[in-house]
């Protein structure tokens, strides 16, 4: 059974799921957010500039804009692909760490060099400090979804523990 929540009466429903992932993918987008604006791999920049090249910024606002977008949509996918797996705790971390591991592989090893003009697949400081950064955005956002599924499982008179 899928828990929806209605926006408007005019609106369709949004599985719960999603809008639980979001907000998991938000605190997650944070806590990466903090590792890549105090990480420095290369030189004196940091990695939250980084992401604002995407956009062809060195502005670390416009870095964190892109950063939290990026995370929110992640943790939707989270939601809606893993949560029904993610309603206990210890699950839930380990299929945020494993799905923080698919988003830098696809996200910082592919995506990000390819549209920057760098070699995509390519290990060294600044990949290895993402893994780090992924690992940490997918356990909090596997930790705060279980979260949110305990909590609503007690307001609804069952336990996800």
């Amino acid at each position: 059974m899928t828990t929806t929540l209605r926006v408007s009466p005019s609106t369709a429903v949004i599985p719960v799921h999603a809008v639980w992932g979001a907000a998991a993918g938000l605190v997650g987008g944070v806590g990466f957010g903090i590792w890549m604006s105090v990480s420095r791999p290369m030189a004196d920049t940091a990695m939250i500039i980084m992401v604002a090249g995407l956009l062809g910024s060195t502005n670390a606002v416009v870095g964190w804009l892109v950063h939290l977008s990026i995370a929110v949509f992640a943790g939707i996918g989270f939601g809606v692909l893993l949560g029904q797996f993610a309603q206990r705790l210890a699950p839930a971390a380990v299929l945020g760490l494993a799905y923080g591991a698919v988003w830098w592989t696809v996200g910082a090893l592919w995506i990000m060099p390819a549209n920057m003009g760098m070699p995509v697949f390519e290990w060294n400081a600044v990949t290895a400090s993402s893994l780090g950064g992924h690992l940490v955005f997918g356990l909090l956002a596997g930790l705060t979804f279980s979260l949110f599924a305990r909590t609503a499982g007690r307001h609804n008179g069952r336990t996800a523990a």
